[in-house]
């Protein structure tokens, strides 16, 4: 017994099959290309699907079920993603267009990417044998996902658990979704390459070298990188992300009180230092 679990991001789309023992067998992945229609972006989710069948020889028939996980407000009930902040979606029929472009009876079932994070942790992960957990995932933004009693909590309209949209800092950053100052506008892999860059400058405006300057690309893990090289202006770029963090995961235990508090997404290989 075979499922697919597709982890559709705002920069890649992943899949991996799973077996029985919700071992993972084999994981595929390629940008989303996230401005494009959101049809040719399942159209790429549909032809993942059959690839990694094709490598793991594994007949399609054989998957008994197919899982999405997207950003935004995900629909589980109706498999339509109601609204995607990163992504071309709105009222948008994900699971019903997959199993038509897979032209297979196969149920496919959609949740929101954080809340499908921390229900996978709940079910095989750091937080198995726990009845309440959080998951964080720290990505292009800030996901949460919050399982109360061993029940995802998704609220009535499912749009629950939007950690990253809690206000942190009034008036300050100014955050994809509109607003300024939310928790995602300071402790995402998109705040910390802000921040990084900030930094650069004010390092080239002052004449202070840091070794962030020579990257050829800034990325999330140019601070970390430079930090364990021992540049002090990385240090105090990768201390002001660990602050605002912090401060917002000291939120999430005063509400919830959670046993486990997973962390996930790129950020999160930073492991110790983190």
């Amino acid at each position: 017994m075979y499922r697919i679990g597709v982890d559709l991001g705002g920069t890649n789309i992943a899949v991996g099959m799973v077996n029985e023992k919700l071992e993972l067998v084999k994981k595929i992945s390629t940008p989303t290309g996230a401005t494009r229609p959101g049809e040719e972006i399942v159209a790429d989710i549909a032809a993942l699907c059959r690839r990694i069948c094709e490598e793991t020889g594994v007949a399609l028939g054989d998957v008994v079920s197919i899982g999405i996980a997207t950003p935004g407000i995900a629909n589980h009930d109706t498999g339509v993603v109601e609204y995607a902040n990163n992504l071309p979606f709105h009222k948008f029929p994900i699971a019903d267009m997959l199993k038509k472009a897979l032209d297979a009876d196969i149920p496919v079932k959609i949740e929101n990417d954080a809340n499908a994070a921390a229900w996978g942790e709940a079910c095989a992960g750091a937080a198995k044998g726990t009845k309440n957990s959080v998951m964080i995932t720290l990505g292009t933004g800030v996901g949460g996902g919050i399982i109360i009693d061993n029940k995802v909590y998704s609220g009535f309209n499912y749009a629950g658990g939007e950690l990253g949209h809690i206000v942190i800092e009034v008036d300050g950053a100014p955050c994809s979704c509109g607003r300024h100052g939310c928790w995602e506008a300071y402790s995402s892999a998109t705040a910390l390459i802000r921040m990084t860059k900030e930094k650069i400058e004010e390092c080239r405006a002052t004449g202070r070298h840091t070794v962030m300057a020579d990257a050829h690309k800034v990325s999330g893990r140019t601070a970390c990188d430079a930090m364990r090289a021992g540049d002090e202006a990385a240090k105090e770029v990768y201390d002001k992300y660990i602050k605002y963090l912090a401060s917002g995961i000291a939120t999430i235990i005063n509400i919830f009180q959670p046993e486990v508090i997973s962390l996930g997404g790129g950020i999160s290989g930073e492991g110790q230092s983190l």
